[in-house]
């Protein structure tokens, strides 16, 4: 399987039976890395293996058409740190047939591929038409499709407040890079191709910080420390070591 093409719901791989949780997943930030444990628990207590369903496009994206949702890493990054939690990533192609069913009918046309033996959620999630398929519907759905439904509290961080992409993303708008980086519990990402100038060409919308210069490690690479210049225009270059090609670069700090 792919990690850069999303499958439509009746062509995805022969998995089985599973435990599944589902969302976009940008950026794999603590608060999905506590939905996919809980999945993979409850995928080991049943003896089912552990799947994340990994909608993209970006939901918002279809609901809103027009809408651009700029990512804090595109769909290939987020599915490697998924499996690097110990869950199967499934990138779930997001579209208007998608968002038409209803989410017991969602789930049932995933097999034979995927059997849904339990579903993990939060109380506050939803999906289906109308996002009619809440913890509490699904429940009593499970009880004749055989599935269980298992919810466990969104994560917040110190201040109380949900940990979530819209919130990572606003505060690598406003430049503090620190507390998008303790929400994520990993440095910002971007990746792209660097250019003539040192400049940035990126394959995806990359959610970037504030126009300033932050300092970044380049993986792969040793020495890996760099200076990134992002403009106003939301132009970025490299100020220091200029590489030729594809760059995946960790945000540090400002300079």
């Amino acid at each position: 399987m792919t990690d850069s093409r999303s499958w439509s719901i009746d062509e995805l791989p022969a998995i089985g039976e599973a435990a599944i949780c589902m969302g976009a997943f940008d950026g794999v930030h603590r608060g999905h890395l506590a939905l996919v444990a809980a999945t993979v628990t409850a995928a080991r207590e049943r003896g089912v293996r552990p799947v994340a369903l990994v909608f993209d496009p970006h939901p918002d994206e279809v609901i809103r058409p027009g809408l651009r949702v700029p990512r804090l890493a595109p769909l290939h990054e987020n599915s490697r740190r998924l499996r690097e939690a110990g869950i199967e990533a499934v990138p779930l192609r997001f579209d208007d047939e998608l968002r038409s069913l209803i989410a017991e009918d969602f789930l049932s046309a995933m097999a034979p591929a995927i059997r849904v033996r339990v579903l993990v959620m939060t109380p506050e999630s939803a999906f289906g038409r109308n996002r009619a398929g809440t913890p509490e519907a699904l429940r009593a759905a499970g009880q004749t499709a055989g599935f269980d439904v298992s919810v466990i509290e969104r994560l917040v961080s110190d201040d109380q407040e949900p940990i979530s992409s819209a919130r990572i993303r606003r505060s690598l708008s406003e430049g503090v890079l620190d507390q998008a980086a303790n929400l994520l519990g990993h440095p910002p990402y971007v990746e792209g191709r660097v250019g003539s100038g040192g400049l940035f060409a990126f394959g995806y919308d990359p959610a970037l910080p504030a126009a300033g210069t932050y300092h970044a490690d380049i993986r792969g690479i040793t020495p890996s420390r760099v200076k990134l210049r992002i403009g106003p225009d939301a132009k970025v270059a490299l100020m220091d070591a200029q590489p030729d090609g594809f760059v995946a670069l960790d945000l540090l700090s400002r300079a």
